[in-house]
């Protein structure tokens, strides 16, 4: 009897933890889905809504590994004073990661000097619609979403950082 019920529990815990397979399904134009995330501020942050009124550029990321793409965009940023507020976003779904959300943002706080913590997003409970909206193949890419003053997005990439699409992207902020 006890075994049964170990069974179940890991049934249900790996059915929490499920990955899927999601195409992208970005269109120029469009806009990013509501989602509702909080910074490691502690702040809660409306995704697209709090960031109308001026371009903003979001760095999503599907798991841990992913943190090297996202940082090869800041550094390419950074290193070509590309002007634009940018906001990490890690969109983790699954019922255990959010059973743990505690401990996954207290390691990112340790990692993340203080002065950036606004910047750094975590976003749970919408997290898979996030995934489904910018697809979650080839998950260690970071999905790079640059959204005019209205919120429209005016670039994607998700192939890992190259020189030409950061030329891309900053194409888009001077037009």
């Amino acid at each position: 009897m006890k075994s049964i019920f170990w069974c179940v529990c890991c049934l249900v815990i790996l059915m929490g933890c499920a990955n899927y397979d999601y195409p992208s399904n970005v269109k120029i134009g469009s806009t990013v889905p509501a989602a509702s995330g909080q910074n490691l501020e502690g702040d809660a942050v409306n995704i697209p809504n709090d960031f109308l009124g001026e371009p903003t550029l979001l760095l999503l990321g599907y798991k841990q590994d992913s943190q090297f793409d996202i940082d090869r965009w800041l550094i390419g940023l950074d290193m070509t004073s590309t002007q634009v507020a940018v906001y990490e976003i890690p969109s983790i779904q699954g019922m255990f990661p959010r059973m743990f959300s505690t401990v996954i943002d207290d390691g990112m706080r340790k990692g993340i000097p203080k002065a950036l913590w606004k910047g750094v997003i975590t976003v749970y409970e919408d997290g898979d619609k996030l995934q489904r909206f910018t697809g979650n193949q080839n998950p260690n890419n970071a999905r790079v979403i640059l959204l005019d003053k209205q919120g429209e997005i005016v670039y994607f990439y998700d192939d890992g950082f190259a020189v030409s699409a950061l030329n891309a992207l900053r194409s888009q902020l001077v037009e």
